[in-house]
């Protein structure tokens, strides 16, 4: 017989079963501002699937049933498969079929680049790992684009909104998904260090066939129809597209060595990849194959950068609603003053974090139309991409230590959002390889400085702290500026020594300068006090003693206590 000693009281019900679009007045008040107001009816009801009890026990599945590899079959005939819980592939689904992985290319519209952030940051809350295809597949467009050929067979099928999870060729398929081969053993982040070879099979040239060798050392989602991938030809470093099968219906010269056992995006598989003779066609010139998948790289940026905000945003859901049902020496955590500091300044962030990946969202919209938008795309998407991808392991560590060990265990969705956000810095770039690119973009385009500064100087006036701020940065911005300064060996290494603290001053002058034009004035002038001359400490919940904690708490909380 079983005696029942207590009963369970004083915890907080699970977060599920809501809107993450409804219950997100910023996120619907940037969706408008920035031009994606068309979008509302499938932002809610993708925010409405997103919240639900079913995605969430799907998110779960997909994590608790990691992927398998299969090399061979019983026979001993090589395979190489990776089979996943049915639960990601649930998540696939609902994410194609919503256009999450084509959206700006299927709808030529404005705001269509920020619409499609709102569903990814909404994905992303949901499960981060499924979302690692859907980026490469939305992000592979612009690079494929430069070989007209390919993409206008390609283009259509990944344009499709039909999940199709079959292994066969692509040709036979309703739908498919795209991921790209860049890394390899030897050289990481140095792609150029790649041995991989590339030969042609006849005549070589853009579109041409060739034949690839090599190991590669990261490729996630190898169950995806075609890569992008980095090869060594004659001319140097080229790009190439690969599909899993020939155009005969053979299966291509891909082999799958093992799948990589990893901290995080653990539903998602990466995996080692061996090419032997693998079919290939050439895309754009020999030689350039960095400034050709430079483009998807950039998309993927922006991809890590909604991720980081998303998972800020989620993981200061899950620490206010436990805080608002649990109750500690006789009232409601997030009535205990030294808690709400914490919870809002966990809830600067988020709103920080989310303006600022939303501008840059727009600015891929604007890019093809104002050349002031597409320096700014060029180099706010580094600058964001690092910033938030620092913020968000430290911020979600927060939010799971205000729920204790509610938090620490695996039944919490916080451990998989904590193990979620480090993978973001890291992918395509980490944040000493992102530091050297705004370099390298101020020193190739000095243009990109005028556009920070444009958009630095549209809040001047408004806080003397954050024009005090400005007027450092921009003399910094000057000198680097100025020409031959990075040219220069001893001054590129002074520059290069101090890249990451002007690129961090960088993104909290933009985070700063959006929230003084955007939200309430007392919100805007907290986040500048605590961020930008130091007044708050270095660990959240350091906010002044005159902040309105509780006002910017009710902010971030959409629901009733």
């Amino acid at each position: 017989m079983i005696m029942q000693t207590h009963t369970v009281f004083n915890q907080a019900k699970p977060l599920v079963d809501y809107n993450m679009y409804a219950t997100d007045f910023i996120l619907k008040e940037l969706c408008t501002a920035y031009g994606a107001g068309w979008s509302e009816s499938s932002l809610e009801s993708f925010g409405a699937f997103a919240g639900s009890a079913e995605a969430n026990a799907w998110a779960v599945q997909a994590n608790t049933s990691e992927p398998v590899l299969h090399t061979h079959d019983r026979f001993g005939n090589r395979i190489d498969e990776v089979e996943y819980h049915p639960a990601y592939h649930q998540l696939m689904s609902a994410s194609i079929e919503n256009s999450l992985h084509c959206l700006p290319w299927r709808e030529a519209k404005p705001g269509a680049h920020v619409a499609r952030a709102a569903l990814m940051y909404m994905s992303y809350q949901n499960e981060g790992g499924h979302c690692c295809p859907i980026s490469m597949t939305y992000s592979v467009v612009p690079s494929l684009r430069k070989q007209p050929d390919l993409a206008g067979s390609w283009e259509p099928l990944i344009l499709s909104t039909s999940y199709d999870s079959r292994f066969r060729p692509a040709t036979q398929k309703k739908g498919i998904t795209l991921g790209m081969g860049m890394t390899e053993k030897q050289g990481g982040s140095d792609v150029r260090a790649n041995t991989t070879s590339a030969t042609p099979v006849a005549q070589p040239g853009p579109g041409k066939e060739y034949l690839l060798t090599g190991h590669k050392w990261f490729v996630s989602a190898p169950m995806s129809d075609a890569f992008l991938v980095l090869a060594q030809a004659k001319a140097g470093l080229s790009c190439f597209l690969v599909p899993r099968w020939k155009p005969d219906g053979a299966r291509n010269g891909l082999f799958l060595q093992r799948l990589k056992d990893k901290l995080g995006n653990r539903s998602n598989a990466s995996s080692e990849i061996e090419f032997v003779d693998a079919l290939g066609w050439l895309v754009g010139e020999e030689g350039r194959g960095v400034p050709t998948i430079i483009e998807m790289v950039n998309h993927t940026r922006l991809d890590c950068t909604i991720g980081s905000a998303a998972l800020m945003r989620q993981a200061t859901l899950q620490a206010l609603h436990h805080c608002h049902h649990r109750s500690t020496f006789g009232k409601r955590l997030s009535e205990h003053p030294l808690m709400l500091n914490v919870l809002a300044d966990l809830s600067l962030e988020w709103e920080a974090g989310t303006r600022l990946m939303m501008r840059v969202a727009r600015a891929y919209d604007r890019a093809a139309g104002e050349e002031g938008e597409a320096l700014f795309k060029r180099v706010g998407s580094a600058i964001a991409k690092y910033w938030l991808c620092k913020r968000g392991p430290m911020h979600v560590a927060e939010a799971l230590e205000c729920l204790g060990g509610n938090g620490y265990v695996e039944e919490s969705p916080m451990p998989r959002l904590y193990r979620e956000t480090p993978v973001l810095g890291i992918w395509e770039g980490s944040g000493n390889v992102i530091c050297l690119d705004v370099l390298r973009a101020i020193g190739k385009e000095p243009e990109t400085v005028d556009a920070l500064v444009a958009e630095l100087d549209a809040a001047l006036g408004e806080s003397a702290r954050l024009d005090s701020f400005l007027a450092s940065i921009k003399d910094n911005l000057s000198k680097l500026k100025k020409n031959g300064e990075l040219k220069d060996p001893a001054a590129a290494a002074r520059h290069e020594q101090g890249a990451r603290l002007l690129v961090e001053r960088l993104a909290l002058a933009l985070q700063a300068t959006l929230m003084l034009r955007q939200a309430p004035g007392p919100v805007a002038v907290e986040f500048i006090n605590s961020r930008l001359d130091r007044q708050g400490g270095l660990a959240f919940g350091t906010l002044s003693a005159g902040a309105d904690v509780k006002a910017i708490v009710e902010r971030a909380y959409p629901f009733s206590a």
